[in-house]
């Protein structure tokens, strides 16, 4: 299968993008997957319940096992939870643990130092049960179990310095269907070497054993390597197979709805350039959608218009005003704005993106009269580099394929404030009302009300957009003559044990 290079280690806690999290999903279990209707169901987990949204009890299924061959424990967990939450360690999904009860405390906030090393709301009761207490009810927290950030950590992982080794993030331990068969060099080796763990307790695939990653930096090679029967699956086909595909693979190409959204991200806190809400607007309401969505990517995409996605409960059509293609006034309001008169927007090269960046591209040429210079990074890890270390000062290409199925994985991580540091805000965009109906959906009685609060808090993004949405993907994936039924799940991954050889 081809993936891109992961931006780190494989490393679930500092895992927060797409390429690492399809290779250590085939390495780990999730404590819950999810159904049709997109509801979370047990899958590591024996059961995830609760009273009140607050104090939540995970019992574990007994028979999995670590690819070392020791069983897996409930403390495998409190370990891995603990050690991504902690400041000091620095891990990219550490916000993730926000909202269990002691995270202030391992993870302060900048300048600041932890006075604990383990958060007090997560507790051992035994081999097989964790209990887990929140600062507040939270009725999505089971939801919230089948990301890579709360897979579990075994106790080899940790060196004696306290810290994860070099060791295990090339070569990390799971207790999912595959194990590694030998260290991944991240930067070196072409390809992710995977075997079936027979010990594994769940449905193993029929008829094969071996699964190879292989790193791209071009997704049109990949392509190229799919028609040529090299590769056996190709999971986000590039804008220019797209017209083709249909044809070339007939019934092994899939076209299926997705619950990502691909934006134009604002690096609000980092350039003053931007920071006029009508420039952000102006911009927006210059891009053409739906001739992107049609000619760029031949009809598999659909035209943006709010921040959530069609697929997940809370979407409303026509929610951003600004999403609405109208030259004219995004001219007027450019001028009267004063927005800049030359933008620089940043894309990777790996991901298939060149050809509607430049579409972009030219439609503020022409709609605003300024001059904007698409720039290309080689790979998805260059450019999240960059805006990590807050270096990166232009319009940049971003997406989000959801973590969880939730109005609220729209938001949070991408948008809340405490995501600035640990989470996925690259822009830096930070508002406190936003935040506080972020909160008051989360303690909400019911998804219904919390519902209401998530769409608010939306609100409030269409207003300001931090970010601005330009399409909403389908999944366009293909495979090769050797293999059948594959078939990608809600997180956009690929459900190994079902495919079988042709």
């Amino acid at each position: 299968m081809e993936i891109g290079e992961p931006q780190e280690l494989l490393n679930p806690q500092n895992t927060t993008e797409t390429e690492g999290s399809e290779v250590l999903a085939a390495i780990f279990s999730p404590l819950v997957s999810y159904d049709e209707s997109k509801q979370p169901v047990e899958e590591a987990a024996e059961s995830v319940t609760t009273e009140d949204s607050k104090v939540w009890t995970i019992k574990l299924k007994s028979g999995y096992t670590w690819h070392d061959g020791t069983p897996v424990k409930a403390a495998d967990y409190a370990r891995a939870w603990n050690y991504a939450a902690l400041q000091d360690n620095a891990m990219g999904s550490s916000y993730f643990f926000g909202r269990i009860d002691g995270y202030e405390d391992v993870h302060p906030g900048e300048g600041k130092t932890p006075t604990a090393k383990e958060m007090k709301g997560l507790k051992v009761v035994d081999d097989l049960t964790l209990e887990v207490t929140l600062t507040a009810p939270f009725s999505q927290f089971k939801t919230m179990l089948g990301y890579t950030a709360f897979y579990p950590m075994p106790e080899s992982a940790i060196g004696s310095d306290g810290k994860i080794t070099q060791e295990y993030g090339e070569k990390p331990i799971g207790q999912g269907l595959f194990k590694m068969d030998k260290p991944y060099k991240k930067g070196t080796d072409p390809t992710v070497e995977l075997s079936v763990y027979d010990k594994y307790p769940g449905k193993k695939p029929t008829g094969w054993t071996k699964l190879q990653f292989k790193v791209y930096t071009s997704s049109e090679t990949a392509w190229n390597d799919l028609q040529a029967e090299n590769l056996d699956i190709h999971d986000s086909l590039p804008a220019t197979a797209i017209a083709t595909a249909k044809s070339v693979l007939g019934d092994r190409y899939f076209d299926e709805p997705d619950a990502a959204i691909g934006y134009i991200g604002v690096p609000l806190k980092y350039n003053k350039d931007f920071e006029n809400v009508d420039i952000r607007k102006a911009i927006s309401m210059a891009i053409d959608r739906k001739t992107i969505a049609d000619t760029v990517f031949s009809g598999t995409r659909a035209p943006a218009d709010d921040f959530i996605n069609p697929a997940i409960p809370g979407y409303r059509q026509g929610a951003c005003e600004a999403c609405t293609y109208n030259p004219a006034e995004a001219k007027k309001l450019y001028e009267s704005a004063n927005g800049p008169k030359t933008i620089e927007l940043g894309y990777n090269a790996d991901g298939g993106h060149k050809e509607w960046i430049e579409a972009v591209a030219n439609n503020l040429r022409a709609n605003l009269g300024i001059e904007v210079t698409p720039k290309p990074f080689e790979k998805f890890q260059g450019i999240l580099d960059a805006l990590d270390a807050k270096e990166y000062k232009g319009l940049f290409r971003m997406g989000w394929a959801i973590d969880y199925p939730s109005a609220e994985n729209y938001l949070t991580p991408i948008f809340g404030t405490g995501a600035i540091d640990t989470g996925s805000n690259y822009g830096g965009y930070s508002n406190k009302d936003f935040d506080d109906l972020v909160a008051k959906g989360d303690q909400a009685a019911d998804a219904a009300e919390g519902l209401k609060f998530y769409q608010q808090a939306d609100d409030i993004l269409l207003k300001d957009l931090p970010y601005i949405p330009v399409y909403f993907y389908r999944s366009n994936f293909g495979h090769s003559t050797k293999v059948k039924n594959v078939k990608l799940n809600l997180l956009n991954q690929v459900e190994w044990a079902d495919i079988e050889k042709a």
